[in-house]
């Protein structure tokens, strides 16, 4: 796996010399343009995905994975781009609820520490620190990783079993019925992880859940 040397060395000094682009149409000076950002907005559809699965919890997703939604989203996984994490987070941040209660929790859902060796960052944690500043809101890692089980790939079956036996709650960790909780992925694929983080959290006692996504397939 090939890294963007700017992002994991001395990002300062490079940043003089070489200085960031938008991802979506090159302009320099930043990773991701307004007018860019406005483009993935303007062409969001979550109706789709929302309409499929009514017996979860809401779902505020940013679009569908194609385009420049898509391109950044891999840019900042696989090639490391972390300065993509903010406005990831800003995206996210548009499409949510602006009444959410003042002490709503967002959770991400671990990643694998296999993928965080390899890509040297944990995407999904970085999007949800960014957007806790965001929105002034309490980040806990509530949800924890069990085992290293890749899902790409595997078929929807084979999936959703994965994801029932990749993670746990936190024990040290008490949940409030009284909190809403923010459970934040990239992308929905076959939504098996997500269903089993909502599974978790209602088991552990958790009344209120939103969820918050990047994209689906």
């Amino acid at each position: 796996m090939s890294f963007i040397v700017k992002n994991t060395t001395l990002p300062g000094l490079f940043d003089l010399v070489s200085p960031h682009s938008c991802r979506g149409c090159g302009c320099l000076g930043v990773v991701l343009c307004k007018c860019c950002k406005n483009n993935i907005l303007m062409h969001r559809d979550a109706n789709g995905l929302i309409s499929k699965n009514k017996n979860l919890p809401p779902i505020y997703v940013v679009g569908k994975r194609s385009g420049i939604l898509e391109k950044i989203i891999n840019d900042y996984k696989y090639y490391s781009v972390r300065d993509l994490a903010r406005p990831l987070a800003e995206l996210i941040d548009t499409v949510l609820p602006k009444n959410l209660p003042e002490n709503s929790v967002i959770v991400p859902l671990p990643t694998a520490t296999n993928h965080i060796r390899a890509r040297g960052l944990d995407h999904t944690y970085l999007i949800a620190k960014n957007l806790a500043k965001i929105r002034d809101l309490h980040l806990k890692r509530i949800i924890v990783r069990n085992k290293n089980t890749v899902q790409v790939g595997s078929d929807r079956a084979t999936r959703l079993a994965q994801a029932k036996a990749a993670y746990s709650i936190n024990p040290k960790i008490t949940i409030d019925p009284e909190i809403t909780y923010i459970l934040l992925d990239d992308v929905w694929t076959t939504g098996s992880s997500i269903k089993a983080g909502v599974d978790l959290l209602k088991k552990a006692g958790a009344k209120n859940i939103t969820i918050a996504l990047l994209a689906y397939s």
